[in-house]
Parts: structure tokens; sequence; C-alpha cells
């Protein structure tokens, strides 16, 4: 950090404190917190001094350990800011499913330049009209109009995938990350920015750039300030990023309206306008057809909103797929089962898959969601109290974080036993239908869990099943071995190491024994 910015952020720190001394609510919060189990707290630093002289890699261990150590509840201080982590399904189903905890947890601001108030980081009646506008958008009918979007991207995918056949060993993430943001463009905006032909676009450079900004936001806590950030070279990159982020998104606005304007003059069903129009219609297209039909949302609301679907449908989704991949090979005999699965819903054509396919494939989806058990893209769910309240025996203040850490209460071995075990059956029926509701939550749960997950596990499927039919998957690295960081998404240092080596058919069996 320059001197000149270290100096600005011990003068802003201090004099943060001093204000909190004086503040009666904060002398409340902090009574109630010291009665409550967890980590001591430092002046300025708050519990983060264990982490002060840590690599990255190693931060995310020691978060863990301490997760599990003091399961179900922890209290720390992020610098002078109030957290608890809650460890336990009973825990979790309170607060997610509380009116008083729906607002994300502050740390979501750091969002709001990008996003604005988008569906992640808008609260109270925004959220709520927002959220009532977009779920019919995910309605199994429009669904059905982005698989063939899901196909043709991710048979780009398989053919870019070919040059490393052989046993080379190459990181999976960088060819599935390209995918998912193509898909996640044609489908949100209805434009193809090719992220897997060509890496020249200003717009696909821009999203990377903004994605490392925010990376770099929540591993140094001084960049937290907005006005800080201001003074480093990450907040010309933001600047710089957003303005080709923001400027693209709203040109792709205008072009869709004139678009939507001309078509209004054509005749269209009933059943065309609930469920799509006849060409390919976009996320985006749901949001146009709500403000013409009366609905009070803004062309900057709307962007905000498409700008959350790029942000929320791209890592996310790119960490579940290479994390699979991954588990499958690392489990080849796992990975027979899906594939056989798949030659019995293909038989062995090389058509697309539709829709009632990606719906037969159940076995590959319970492996998708072993894997997210394992390795949870989101691995964390932070919520912010509005009133006190009560966990178990434990008093909980208005004005805290709470931090639901998925990735620690999807390894409790109460729940799952031997729980780093990757076993599909986890998600057998009979497993499932017994088991605590809020015990597995990948998605989040509540009122503000994942909308568009429905979306997110066909595209998974769409992709994997699509590198599966054409490629046999070893994984290079052992579980152990895995250094994991958490970024936007949960991701490994080295990224997901595999090799792959090309499937026989029977078509060229046949050739090769003629």
């Amino acid at each position: 950090m320059e001197p000149t910015t270290l100096l600005l952020v011990a003068v802003l720190i201090v004099g943060l404190l001093l204000l909190r001394q004086r503040d009666p609510e904060k002398l409340r919060i902090k009574r109630m917190m010291d009665k409550l189990p967890g980590l001591p707290s430092y002046p300025i630093l708050g519990s983060t001094l264990p982490y002060i002289f840590l690599k990255p890699e190693d931060r995310w261990d020691l978060c863990y350990k301490l997760a599990v150590q003091h399961k179900p509840l922890l209290k720390w201080w992020l610098g002078p800011f109030p957290v608890i982590s809650v460890i336990h399904p009973d825990f979790a189903e309170a607060v997610l499913n509380n009116t008083h905890t729906i607002e994300k947890t502050k740390l979501y601001k750091i969002l709001q330049p990008w996003l604005g108030s988008g569906l992640i980081t808008s609260t109270g009646l925004k959220w709520h009209t927002h959220r009532k506008i977009i779920t019919p958008s995910f309605h199994f009918k429009i669904l059905e109009n982005f698989v063939p979007i899901f196909s043709e991207k991710a048979d780009i995918l398989v053919k870019k995938l070919k040059k490393e056949v052989g046993g080379r060993v190459f990181d999976v993430y960088p060819y599935v990350s390209a995918c998912t943001l193509d898909i996640i463009c044609e489908s949100a905006m209805g434009t193809c920015v090719n992220a897997q032909l060509k890496d020249d676009s200003d717009y696909v450079k821009a999203i990377y750039k903004m994605k490392k900004v925010t990376m770099e936001r929540l591993a140094q806590p001084h960049l937290l300030s907005d006005f800080i950030l201001s003074l480093t070279k990450w907040g010309k990159f933001q600047d710089k990023s957003l303005k080709v982020i923001h400027g693209f998104t709203k040109k792709v606005i205008k072009d869709r309206k004139e678009q939507r304007e001309k078509t209004t003059q054509m005749k269209v069903t009933e059943e065309e306008i609930l469920f799509g129009y006849k060409r390919r219609v976009a996320l985006l297209d749901m949001l146009l057809e709500a403000s013409e039909n009366g609905v009070e949302i803004t062309d900057e609301e709307i962007q905000q909103e498409v700008d959350t679907f790029m942000f929320a449908g791209h890592d996310t989704v790119s960490a579940a797929v290479s994390s699979s991949l991954y588990m499958l090979g690392l489990h080849p005999e796992i990975q027979d089962k899906v594939y056989e699965e798949l030659k019995e819903i293909f038989q062995d054509s090389d058509r697309s898959p539709n829709m009632k396919d990606l719906q037969d494939m159940q076995y590959l989806q319970m492996v998708i969601k072993e894997a997210l058990r394992i390795l949870p893209s989101v691995p964390t769910i932070g919520r912010q109290t509005s009133r006190d309240m009560q966990l178990g025996p434990y008093s909980i203040p208005a004005g805290v974080s709470i931090i639901i850490p998925t990735y620690a209460l999807h390894l409790d071995p109460d729940i799952f036993p031997n729980p780093r075990k990757f076993d599909p059956d986890n998600f057998l029926p009979d497993r499932v239908v017994n088991r605590h509701p809020y015990a597995y939550i990948p998605f989040s749960a509540g009122p503000r869990n994942c909308v568009g997950q429905k979306f997110a596990m066909l595209e998974v499927k769409a992709v994997l099943s699509s590198i599966l039919r054409h490629y046999e998957v070893r994984s290079v690295d052992k579980m152990e071995d895995l250094v994991l960081m958490f970024e936007i998404v949960l991701n490994s240092k080295r990224g997901f190491r595999m090799s792959l080596t090309e499937r026989k058919h029977k078509e060229d069996c046949k050739n090769n024994v003629s």
C-alpha cells in the first residue's frame, strides 16, 4: 500500500473508532457481542490480526478451521464491524426465513458501483417489486428458449477442448469461464460476444477487470472504502471498466427497444406474449415487456438487473461446471455411470440435448449437487440484522452481519457421515427427504434464494453432458492437494487441472475393425 494511502486509512479508522465510542447503539451492540462465544477483538484490527501475515490461500484454511471449531456460532469483528458466523441448519433457517434479516450484509455494497440496485443488492419494496417481475422469466416454458443457446456454446467449448486431447495437463476453468460468459451474454441480453472465439472484446476484458477489482477489495479491507479505492490504481481500473460495461448494456437495451417497437406492428398470439416470441428471447425482453405493460421499471433499473444477471450467472456456473468435472475426474467409476446415462438418453446420436433430455439426466444432477456440496460455488451467504433476534440460546443484536458459511455447513459430519467422500447417492430421494432442508443450501434459501437456480442447473447439465459425451476426463490434483481460495466464487489456486481422452463411439469402433 502506498504511504499516503496508508496514512489516510489510519486516520479514517481512528476517527471512526472515536465516533463509535460515543455512539450508544454501538456500545449496546458491543455489550451484546461480548456475551457471545468467538474470537477476541483488538483496536482497529478487530479479529483480523491472525490473517494479516497469511497468504490468501492460508486464510481460507484458517476460516474453515475456526468455523468448525466454534460451531454452531462464532463471533468476530471485521475491523470495527461486528460479524457472526452460524454453522447449524436450524440457525441458517432462522436467518434466511426472517423478514428482519432479509437485507444482504454490508459487504455487498462493494458491488453497487457495478450492479447498482439490482436484485442482489436492492432491499425493501424495490427488491420485492423486481423479484416479482423477474421470477416469471424463469418459468419452465421460458427456460426452454435457452436450451439451444446452452448447446450451441457448449459445442464450441467441445471443439476448443480438442487441442488439449492427448494426455497434456491443463486448467479447464478458463475454457469453461469463456463458455458460460457466452451463454449468459446471449441469454441475458440476446447479444453474442464470442468470448470463446476471440479475446479482443472490450466488454469481455472489462468484465474480467471488474472481477479482479472486486477480488482485490475482498482481499484488502482498506479498499472497501470507496474513497480510499478512488485513490488507488484499482479505483481507476473500476472507473474505466464500468464505463465500458454500462455503456455496452445501455446500447443493447436501446437497440432491443427499437427492435421491439418494430415488432409491435406484428400480430402475436397470447401464448407467444406470455412465453416468448418465436425468435430467441433474452431475459432483457422479459424486463422490457414488463415496462411496456405498465410496470414501473426504468431503463436504468433494467440495465442494473441485466448487469446483475451477468454477474450472478457467470462465475457461479463456471465454478459449478469446473468442480463437477474435477470430481468426475477423480472418480472414474462415477464418471462411467454418468456416461452410461447419457448413452441411454442419446442412443449414440450426436444430436443436441432438448429440455426433456436435460430433465432425464437424473444421475448427472445428483453428481452436480454433490460437487456443490463439497465445493459450493458461493461458499458464504451474508445477511444484516435490522432487529435483535434470538438464535437458540444466543441473543443477536441489530446492526450485525450474519455469515452462513455453506462450505462448513455442507461438511457437517452430523448431517453427512464421511462428509468429504464424494457420494452422489447423498441426493437419492430417500436420503434427501430425511435431511434438514437447510443442511444443503448452495443456492441460498428462503425468500432471497437464487431466482436463477433452475436456469443454472440446466446450463451446467448441458455443458457437462456435451463435454462428457466427447471426452473422458482425469483430474491431476487429489482433493487434499487442492489449494482453495475465496475470490468472487470458491476457486482453486492452481485451477482445476486435468487431462482429456477422446471417447470411442460405436461408429469409430466399426471403422477401426473394418
